[in-house]
């Protein structure tokens, strides 16, 4: 059940000291937040944590090549494909944390990191990514501006009244076409990837351009010279398609079904990512399985703020929009689907209700 949180509550509250309780001016309230955290040392380097996720994700991507290698020619490489599809998310969620500058201090060695993990290791460039990620961070769920909600779905009933031939019959239907089409997910982040090497002033295009054939040349010749052709468009078609679908169902409860913003809305910082934003009940699995992605209000609070430290940081935010008085948004995983894909689905409506008005107006 969807949860909006206030976990301070009216005893919390009254223990808190009167500096606490005071309620600061708007736009200081984040300023309020950040000293708490920073003195809390949640903004603070984990080399220690990432160190050790390296070479546990790094063994297991090693461990499923050569599975795969020792099987051969045969359909049991299908196995090492499911597996090397959960192995390359991890990854990427590797990847997205030395976007954010979560790993290193400075901006070069995250940068380095990035490449490896993203461009040679899994064929997304960090390039690309870091630039459209910091557009959607800064504003999450706005129309015309976030480009996580400009794609094949609609996010509004105003855009999905916009819908013309396939876009229209995608968007009347997203709503039972999400899940089908994640599987399609994985290709369209390479060809984004690949797009954006060509054709964007990416820093370091060339580099990141050579990294990503470097890893298609290789990818490709380890499938298609130890597998038949058949065997080797099968086992591509589950790893990527797999992949895919992992990534999008951690990204899915993140904002779906959360307040979509006008382009010219002035909200502040702090509310605009908490109110456009969904937490995910965190455990050990669920922590581990969405790379941290489910405490997605913290993220966006602190984008730097390494994923280990933002477990710690969630009852702290949490009290403190109970204490301005923001609603914080929580939910368990599988009614976070259950809301985004209500949400697409109503949507989706709009549709409908835009061809009724074309046809009586004809």
């Amino acid at each position: 059940m969807l949860d909006y949180m206030d976990p301070g509550g009216p005893d919390a509250a009254q223990s808190t000291s009167t500096a606490q309780t005071r309620t600061p001016k708007r736009g200081s309230e984040y300023a309020v937040l950040l000293r708490r955290v920073r003195d809390a040392g949640l903004l603070d380097r984990q080399l220690r944590y990432y160190l050790g996720k390296s070479v546990l994700i790094g063994g297991a991507f090693v461990a499923g090549w050569a599975a795969f290698c020792w099987l051969g020619d045969s359909w049991w490489t299908l196995v090492p494909a499911v597996f090397l599809a959960a192995v390359f998310a991890q990854i990427a969620f590797l990847g997205h944390d030395a976007g954010h500058r979560q790993i290193f201090g400075t901006r070069r060695a995250n940068y380095l990191y990035g490449v490896i993990a993203g461009n040679l290791g899994i064929g997304l460039s960090i390039g690309w990514w870091t630039s459209n990620h910091n557009r959607h961070h800064a504003h999450p769920n706005t129309e015309g501006a976030d480009p996580d909600i400009m794609g094949i779905l609609a996010h509004s009933g105003d855009r999905a009244k916009t819908g013309k031939g396939f876009r229209r019959f995608i968007f009347r239907h997203q709503g039972w076409l999400f899940f089908p089409m994640l599987l399609l997910e994985a290709g369209s982040l390479h060809f984004s990837s690949v797009r954006a090497v060509l054709r964007w002033s990416i820093p370091n295009r060339v580099w990141e351009g050579v990294l990503l054939a470097a890893h298609a040349a290789g990818y490709l010749a380890a499938v298609f010279l130890i597998l038949s052709p058949a065997k080797a468009v099968a086992f591509i078609v589950v790893q990527q398609g797999l992949f895919g679908f992992y990534m999008g169902c951690t990204f899915a409860p993140n904002h779906k079904g959360m307040a979509v913003l006008a382009e010219d809305d002035a909200t502040d910082f702090l509310r605009r990512q908490v109110l456009t934003s969904r937490n995910v009940r965190g455990s050990l699995l669920v922590d581990t399985a969405m790379g941290g992605l489910n405490y997605q209000i913290e993220h966006h609070l602190f984008p730097s703020m390494p994923r280990v430290n933002l477990r710690r940081a969630q009852p702290m935010v949490a009290q403190f929009c109970g204490e301005i008085g923001v609603p914080y948004c929580e939910t368990g995983l599988f009614d976070s689907y259950a809301q985004a894909l209500g949400h697409l689905h109503t949507v989706g409506q709009a549709t409908r209700t835009a061809g009724s008005v074309n046809q009586t107006e004809a």
